[in-house]
């Protein structure tokens, strides 16, 4: 017997920002039967100094909260939905939906709400356009009292709704709180709502459409034409992901790899183009390329630490991360040698609190020296193909000497997935256009 292929589809904002991407995106999922759950965000900008539908409903409530005219900026907001579907020849109307938000920013409606009728309207008209069923996301989506997402009850609910569904249309980035009023995700959340309904339909492919082909090795902006990443593992993307390398929201991962779910990014406005996979694990490398993708961040900071013996007194690390933990700084990475310890903290963690960090370390621990230096930028170089490779690291440092950078900082995992290095800002470019080419372009 044959088996049904089942598949949730997500749509970014610019893959549903007028009639004419609408159109594009009915023809992606007719295309496949298997397509049967869509996930859509709400209309982003149709051209560059455009201003995205959920940022107009924010600008609506704050100015509304403020007493400020908030009529004439829901007006825009009314504008971009009668235009899709005038230009559909829809045969929907969404004028009650908008005077139940008139009506909710009149007495004041929260932050959340207002930001979530972006997706809800979305919904309501790509499942008209497109014959589906409509599942108000509100209904299947749950957050507990603390704003913290149910996985357990969402799962069991949508799942139960869902089964009953041949097509529908769910509505991302937002739920419901304990007491019924509306929740969302961090900004970004549709990625998430997709891996939710992928995870609770049982789906074989979760594809998360948006304007790009896919995962870059390296940042266009830095590298000229860099490749493009046809497979990668949820492990290095998590890597990636984490230094900046932003197509997917991280924590969309989460629910699909739990149920060992496949991710696939594809380009709307592209859609022969093959994109990346996100699988559990693979046995297959990228090419001849030993290492799968390199991203990277500014404004990191070091904070050093001598002190001869400082190996052999027990709990000098500890109290140095307690002063942190009592401030609420999270830190980075920890190298550290025999009697010398760096603690790599994000810049905007400990503006202003210097002075005080550098005294509450210095009453615990007594350090010979203590400093803090700002201006580190951190890249990671990550690739499954580099586990058990001789050589690798090696590589990347005699590559970036060659060029004159200076390498401040080394971290590698012992799972030898990645290897994170920390430069002065100034290098910063140079050291990934540098390490892209000893491994890719040589």
């Amino acid at each position: 017997m044959t088996k049904i292929v089942k598949k949730v589809v997500k749509f970014g904002g610019s893959s549903l920002a007028d009639a004419s991407q609408f159109k594009k995106v009915r023809d992606i999922i007719l295309a496949d039967p298997s397509r049967r759950f869509v996930v859509p965000s709400a209309p982003g900008k149709r051209f560059k100094d455009d201003t995205k539908v959920t940022d107009l409903l924010l600008q609506a409530q704050a100015a509304s909260a403020q007493g400020g005219d908030w009529e004439s900026v829901f007006s825009d907001v009314e504008d971009r939905y009668r235009g899709i579907i005038s230009d559909l020849a829809l045969d929907v109307s969404l004028e009650g939906e908008f005077a139940e938000i008139r009506s909710r920013l009149v007495t004041g409606c929260t932050k959340d709400y207002a930001a979530s009728r972006g997706e809800y309207l979305n919904g309501i008209l790509l499942a008209a356009y497109l014959g589906y069923e409509f599942v108000d996301a509100a209904s299947v989506v749950f957050f507990d009292g603390d704003g913290v997402f149910d996985s357990v009850k969402t799962n069991r609910v949508m799942g139960h709704v869902l089964e009953s569904c041949e097509n529908a249309v769910i509505p991302g980035f937002f739920g419901s709180g304990a007491d019924g009023e509306i929740v969302i995700f961090s900004r970004g959340g549709s990625d998430i709502t997709g891996a939710i309904v992928a995870r609770a339909v049982g789906a074989d492919v979760y594809e998360n459409w948006t304007d790009v082909s896919g995962f870059l090795m390296a940042d266009p902006r830095i590298v000229e034409n860099p490749k493009p990443i046809n497979i990668i593992t949820y492990r290095e993307l998590r890597e990636l992901s984490y230094m900046g390398a932003s197509v997917l929201h991280e924590d969309a991962i989460f629910p699909v790899k739990a149920a060992g779910i496949p991710i696939h990014i594809k380009n709307t406005n592209d859609p022969s183009a093959y994109g990346t996979r996100i699988v559990a694990s693979t046995e297959q490398y990228q090419n001849e390329y030993i290492i799968t993708g390199l991203a990277g961040k500014k404004s990191f900071s070091l904070i050093n630490i001598e002190k001869d013996m400082m190996n052999s007194e027990l709990g000098f690390g500890m109290k140095v991360l307690k002063v942190l933990n009592d401030m609420g700084i999270s830190f980075e990475h920890l190298p550290s040698g025999i009697d010398t310890m760096s603690v790599i903290v994000s810049d905007s963690a400990i503006k202003g609190r210097e002075r005080e960090i550098l005294s509450r370390i210095s009453a615990l621990v007594s350090p010979d020296n203590i400093d803090i230096e700002k201006g580190i930028a951190l890249i990671a170089v990550v690739g499954r193909g580099m586990i058990r490779t001789q050589g690798t690291a090696c590589r990347v440092f005699e590559s970036l000497a060659r060029e004159g950078v200076n390498v401040r900082m080394i971290d590698q995992g012992s799972s030898e997935l990645n290897i994170i290095i920390g430069v002065e800002e100034k290098d910063f470019e140079t050291a990934i256009r540098t390490i892209y080419s000893e491994f890719v372009q040589r």
